[in-house]
């Protein structure tokens, strides 16, 4: 990984990115926010695929 996939100090697996880039465009900075609030509240500084989709299941899509 490099200093681009560290937004915030969260870091971001490619396996994530590729479940964000699923995510409809219009929703996306949203699903991003939840995904990353989700991350900080677990106390995670990575965002792996499994939390992309837990944020999906709490969002209910």
């Amino acid at each position: 990984m490099n200093d681009r996939d560290r937004i915030d100090g969260l870091q971001w697996t490619p396996a994530a990115k590729a479940k964000l880039k699923n995510i409809p465009f219009f929703v996306r900075p949203q699903a991003r926010q939840r995904i990353e609030e989700l991350a900080r509240s677990t106390n995670c500084d990575e965002i792996t695929p499994e939390i992309v989709e837990q944020a999906r299941t709490e969002l209910g899509q």
